[in-house]
């Protein structure tokens, strides 16, 4: 059973339609890949998946959870991580932990926090102002924000948007890490490099649809670029590149 279910998903901004029958589903555990030319409406998606934004029509089902109805049984299942880290400079690491785990009423909240701080390299910086961290620190800390309450799906976009080079290899390790605990995750990025090594699969969003998808295995290696040029050369009629199990 995919624990995310997307059939003939529409979504539409007045006369615009940026999802047109849009069909999707990530079994546990898996590391999608999402990719797509500016534009094809992998943020729409991604913000639709985490009850941010409406269907207009089609059938969007998380965790057994159906979106829009049961919005809040989604939310407790799913942690949200994009480029900009939603984080309050003025209170500490561990502070605004606190807070998102209070929220989310998280059973030993403080154990809890040392937890994820550990697994994010931030336990020396926990007690100091967020404001003083480095963008990739605060990167860090908003994984450390988006898992606070154990969800069993992540949805990523564009994490590495304005890391340099050390942080980015920082956030390769934590998020192979949170992979190996067993959550399903869908990123979006521009960094094919970076997707293709963390990946477990990659799907083509364009024209409103996924037009091609595909496992690791069976891209050759360093061919994720052709993969993806050959997806969105192809002409308008849906393409699939394989088959989900």
């Amino acid at each position: 059973m995919p624990i995310i279910l997307v059939q003939k998903l529409v979504k539409r901004f007045g006369y615009k339609m940026v999802l047109k029958g849009m069909e999707f589903t990530a079994e546990p555990g898996e590391f999608v890949g999402l990719l797509g030319p500016n534009g094809a409406g992998k943020t729409t998606f991604l913000r639709i998946l985490a009850s941010l934004s409406r269907p207009t029509m089609g059938l969007v089902r998380l965790a057994g959870y159906q979106l829009p109805q049961q919005a809040a049984g989604v939310r407790a299942n799913l942690g949200v991580l994009s480029h900009q880290p939603l984080l309050y400079g003025d209170l500490t690491g561990e502070e605004n932990l606190q807070f998102f785990g209070r929220m989310y009423a998280v059973d030993g909240l403080e154990a809890r926090i040392g937890e994820v701080l550990e697994l994010v390299d931030l336990s020396r910086r926990g007690q100091d102002l967020v404001r003083t961290y480095s963008r990739g620190m605060a990167q860090r800390l908003a994984i450390a924000r988006a898992v606070i309450h154990d969800p069993g799906i992540l949805l990523l976009d564009e994490p590495y948007t304005g890391l340099d080079q050390d942080a980015s290899v920082m956030l390769d390790t934590v998020l192979k890490q949170i992979a190996a605990q067993g959550r399903t995750v869908v990123m979006t990025s521009h960094d094919l490099v970076r997707t293709a090594d963390l990946c477990s699969r990659f799907d083509v969003l364009s024209r409103g649809k996924i037009i091609a998808s595909a496992s690791r295995e069976e891209i050759p290696q360093d061919g994720l670029l052709a993969f993806y040029r050959t997806a969105i050369s192809a002409p308008a009629e849906p393409l699939r590149e394989a088959v989900h199990a």
